[in-house]
């Protein structure tokens, strides 16, 4: 049976608004509002599963302040990234990168894949969805798409290998779920464990209000609304149907509660 240990990979402090749609809009009674900047969590997991380990996804990199686009560093500012490293936080966990047999992007962001290039040359398999790949690359080599995306993250010698459709079972008890909206390949889970079930929303829901509210992501944040609300109901009719808890990208609340428990 799969185990999940979650790796706290620091924090990214953002206005709530990029996070929750309308969350300061200016209205007449209230022409100027209070804006609030709050913490976000970033995390990785390493899932033992199938005789392999899976590291799900790699986090930012620790030279994010110089290394990010200023305005998206002013926006989400990775304060912490300096102090932290994969390796280190790997070690803190009791892993090492060496121990990595797969890894699941969950989508190739860059708060997400900052550190990807530890697996380039390596061989190691990288799952992305195929719709997140062919963006990635898009975004980064056009003027189009998205700009959270940097084409040195995942430009390199990695062992693609690529998820079609909606679902991957990748093992016994591990299974990978389309969630398009946040971006064209979001990947969740479904992780069969000795505690229960953990569904994992990733970035279809950065905090709880995006799912147990249905609160949008705000409009940067957001590719697609109509998927997004698509991807949301799956969601909520697994967390049913396996009564699972729930895991979101950036919450860190709920991060810090389920890591106690996986």
């Amino acid at each position: 049976m799969p185990s999940v240990t979650l790796v706290d990979r620091g924090r990214v402090r953002a206005d709530a608004g990029y996070v929750l749609d309308g969350h300061t809009m200016a209205s007449a009674g209230e022409p100027n509002p209070d804006h609030e900047r709050i913490d976000f969590v970033v995390w990785c997991a390493v899932v033992e599963a199938g005789d392999r380990t899976f590291l799900w996804d790699t986090g930012p990199p620790p030279n994010a302040a110089d290394y990010w686009p200023d305005p998206l560093y002013g926006a989400f500012e990775a304060y912490d990234a300096t102090e932290r490293s994969l390796a280190v936080d790997l070690e803190r966990a009791g892993y090492a990168i060496d121990d990595v047999d797969a890894v699941v992007a969950s989508h190739l962001h860059l708060d997400h894949a900052g550190e990807l290039a530890a697996f380039a040359g390596t061989g190691t398999p990288v799952f992305v969805h195929e719709s997140e790949l062919k963006y990635a690359f898009y975004s980064a080599k056009t003027d189009e798409g998205s700009i959270a995306y940097l084409s040195s993250d995942f430009d390199g010698d990695l062992n693609w290998s690529p998820v079609h459709r909606h679902r991957r079972t990748l093992t016994e008890g591990f299974e990978l779920l389309h969630l398009p909206g946040h971006t064209p390949g979001v990947l969740g889970a479904r992780i069969e464990t000795a505690e229960g079930t953990l569904l994992v929303a990733g970035d279809q829901a950065y905090v709880e209000a995006n799912y147990a509210e249905g609160v949008p992501l705000g409009p940067g944040l957001l590719w697609s609304g109509p998927e997004w609300r698509e991807s949301r109901r799956t969601l909520l009719e697994l967390e049913t149907r396996h009564d699972a808890d729930v895991l979101f990208g950036h919450d860190l609340d709920r991060f810090e509660s389920l890591a106690t428990r996986y």
